[in-house]
């Protein structure tokens, strides 16, 4: 209750500032607010983007609140659709219960073929992909602001040297509770396993589990590197992070303001892409010193993944839910190539 009656107090000066152009100082105050933990890619993403605007110094100012100061992930894109507060960063997974076309990041693997630059087109770039997720963005109320990835993915760390497919077959892999992610594991052999986080680290250690997908700086943190011999490059979640904006108040501002902001995200975008890469680099390299083995493949492995019956009937499902986005998404993949 305490967080909502500080995001509505938020709301209410940023509506009256947004909806009349300026406040007493002659600024308009947009309440951004994220779960990030202090010094992860998302909270850095968003203090650039908040640096950015106040050096632009056209009276439009970002008030950042992180690390779920004004709620968890669904609460604060309730919020922004509300227009309780204005911006939210976070990854794409809690996204999809507002915007079932989101689902596209579910489809596994689908990046895993693609470098950075490649996805940039079409995920930021002038390509059919993203014109009609701005399309759903929109429908739900959101302004979709852009998407912060630059190829780095989540990752699979076992007990088991997984150099092929069959090396799959009956792992006990913790999962996150997602419907498509689970039937992803099951279709390629392994035996899926929610698991509440808190209990993970002992589960690896004792067996229950013995293996489990996240991306490196996760497992880092995690240090599974204490619990777990194998990293495996499966490289079958995109690692990635949105930024929206509640539609109303996008549009309400003035156009000097819009272009402060969208150049903000812009180049808050670019200069975080060599961030990621580095983020990633570096925590792989200090799961290899805590002796885990590197597993890495090329393309043809993820080709071999992506015919699998179970796999390919997964992308129809997801296909199906997001209104055709999922083939969308491979042909702008494919056209970003040629």
């Amino acid at each position: 209750m305490k967080k909502f009656i500080v995001a509505l107090l938020f709301f209410v000066l940023a509506l009256s500032s947004c909806a009349f152009g300026a406040s007493e100082f002659d600024e308009t105050w947009l309440v951004t607010a994220d779960t990030t933990a202090k010094g992860a890619a998302g909270q850095v993403f968003a203090q650039l983007i908040q640096a950015k605007v106040k050096e632009a110094n056209a009276g439009l100012v970002i008030d950042y609140f992180p690390n779920g100061e004004l709620g968890g992930d669904a609460d604060l894109l309730r919020q922004a659709q509300k227009g309780y507060i204005a911006i939210t960063v976070c990854q794409t997974a809690p996204v999809v219960s507002f915007i079932p076309e989101v689902a596209v990041f579910d489809l596994p693997m689908v990046f895993a073929r693609y470098n950075g630059d490649t996805i940039d087109k079409v995920l930021n770039g002038d390509s059919e992909f993203h014109k009609k997720m701005s399309e759903a963005y929109e429908r739900a109320g959101l302004h979709l602001l852009g998407f912060m990835q630059n190829a780095t993915f989540r990752l699979a760390t076992a007990n088991r040297d997984l150099q092929t497919l069959s090396d799959f077959k009956g792992l006990q892999i913790r999962t996150m509770e997602n419907a498509n992610h689970m039937a992803f594991w099951t279709a390629i052999g392994a035996e899926p396993t929610p698991l509440a986080w808190a209990e993970l680290y002992i589960s690896l250690q004792n067996g229950t589990v013995n293996a489990q997908e996240n991306a490196a700086d996760t497992c880092v943190g995690a240090h599974f590197e204490e619990v777990q011999k194998y990293l495996a490059c499966t490289n079958h979640i995109l690692y990635c992070n949105q930024i929206c904006i509640n539609d109303k108040m996008y549009k309400a501002l003035k156009p000097e303001h819009r272009a402060v902001l969208d150049k903000a995200v812009a180049e808050a975008l670019q200069e975080m892409r060599p961030k990621l890469e580095e983020i990633d680099k570096t925590n792989k390299e200090i799961l290899v010193k805590g002796n885990m083995k590197l597993i890495e493949y090329d393309n043809s492995f993820f080709s071999d993944v992506l015919e699998i019956q179970g796999v390919r009937d997964l992308y129809k499902k997801i296909d199906v839910a997001t209104n055709g986005l999922a083939s969308t998404l491979e042909k702008s993949l494919a056209d970003a190539e040629k």
